[in-house]
Order: C-alpha cells, then structure tokens, then sequence
C-alpha cells in the first residue's frame, strides 16, 4: 500500500527545496508518494497569503492523509494541520520547530521584529534579502548552491513579507499545552550545534504523548540540508518501526 509523505518546508524556501530530501529517501522507502507544496506566501506568486489557522485548513484539504514533515516555519504550520486535522496525520515529524512563545511581551516584541524584516524585503528586494538571511550563523554549516537560491529567487517580496506578517513566530499562539492531545506517533529532529532548538525540541518531547525525539551531532537548524543522509536515516528508521503502523 502507498503511504503518503507531506513535506513542508521553512521559511524562504519552496517545495522544490526538498528535492535533495526526497532523492535521499527514495534510496531507503519504497511505496511512498511525496507532496512538496508552495507553503503560503512562497512560490512564484504571492498568492495565498494565510494565517496558520486558515492555512492549516488549506494544506489538510489540498493533501492526502498521512506523515506529515515540516521543518522551522513548516513546522509550526504542522502543529496546526495536526490540532485542526488530527485524522489526515498517522504520524507527525517536527523538524527545528516550536509551539510558540509562552511570554506576551517577548510574543509581541517578535511580532514588531517580523513585522520590520517584513517591510525590509519589500525595500531591499527578494535577492539582497536572501543572501542576509542565510548568511546568519544558524545556517553555516548548510552547502548552499546556485539552484537552491536561484529557487529561493522565485519568491517574491509580497510573499515572504506576507508570510512574516501572518505566520511568523510572533503570531503563533503558544500551543504547548494543546500538544497533549496529539496522540500520533511523533518525531522531534534537531542538530546539535542549534542549541536553541535542540532545548525547544527536548521541551516538545515532554508534552507529546507518543514522542521520540533525534539530536543529529555536528548539524545545525537547517538539520535536514546539512546531514541530509543522517536526517533521512533517522525519520526512515521512525517511519518504519511505528509511523507505518498508523497509515
């Protein structure tokens, strides 16, 4: 029987982003069908501009039942899908991901923030602001390439900043003591040089009730593209000792 895998990817990127993922997995799963969609706000145009609420409901009705993979700004898309449409997830996988951010002021402080990057990528232009944003410390270790920002280059300005306005960190609402009731089999990834995420990661372990959590050594917050076989390894061996038992 095909098992669906629905892939969501982060911030800046694209559904094509996962290619590399997915080629790295073909080579361990068989009988598995993969859906890489245009989160909202990202592709090659700005429309569909959503909060994670509305988006949630979208991306539960545009894709099959199965296990669901999102990574950073996918991630907390997935928290919802998984909230919302418990039915279409067997088993969830949370990639350098958060279920928000508890304190209303620092909430409302990473709001303004998103809210100024926002209008920084409508002045600067989609190309400047890429190259910025993956120059940050948390992504060196990641072996960018001339396709992945040419890819990343298709998003435009409206597009990212809607993102950030709508479903940035700052307007998540804090959804830790809701994640008791997800019931599905989960996985928490993380590298270990983010050790923000990695605190973030072990915190989520504690309040999902069927969770397993992976620390990859020497991989930082883009886990998934910096130690893409290592990655693969982990989620394959979690897909087929339990997630398969749910499709």
């Amino acid at each position: 029987m095909t098992t669906h895998l629905n892939l969501l990817h982060g911030f800046t990127q694209t559904g094509r982003s996962w290619d590399g993922v997915i080629s790295s997995f073909r080579r361990r799963l068989s009988d598995i069908d993969y859906h890489t969609p245009n989160m909202p706000g990202h592709g090659s145009t700005s429309s569909g501009a959503l909060d994670l609420e509305r988006a949630a409901d979208d991306l539960a009705a545009a894709l099959p039942p199965g296990i669901w993979i999102g990574y950073s700004m996918g991630g907390r898309h997935l928290l919802h899908v998984a909230l919302q449409h418990p039915e279409r997830c067997s088993g969830i996988v949370l990639v350098s991901a958060t279920a928000g951010i508890d304190d209303a002021t620092e909430r409302a402080a990473r709001r303004t923030a998103d809210n100024l990057t926002a209008d920084r990528i409508k002045r600067i232009g989609v190309r400047p602001f890429i190259d910025d944003w993956i120059a940050q410390p948390m992504f060196a270790d990641v072996p960018f390439n001339d396709a992945d920002l040419d890819e990343r280059c298709t998003n435009t300005a409206d597009g990212l900043a809607s993102s950030l306005r709508l479903a940035g960190t700052g307007t998540q609402r804090p959804l830790w003591s809701d994640c008791a009731s997800l019931t599905m089999p989960t996985l928490i990834i993380t590298g270990a040089l983010d050790e923000k995420f990695t605190a973030l990661g072990e915190r989520l372990d504690h309040c999902l009730p069927d969770a397993e959590r992976v620390v990859i050594p020497n991989a930082g917050h883009a886990v998934h593209l910096s130690a893409t076989d290592r990655f693969t390894d982990a989620v394959t061996s979690w897909i087929t000792q339990r997630a398969l038992h749910r499709s």
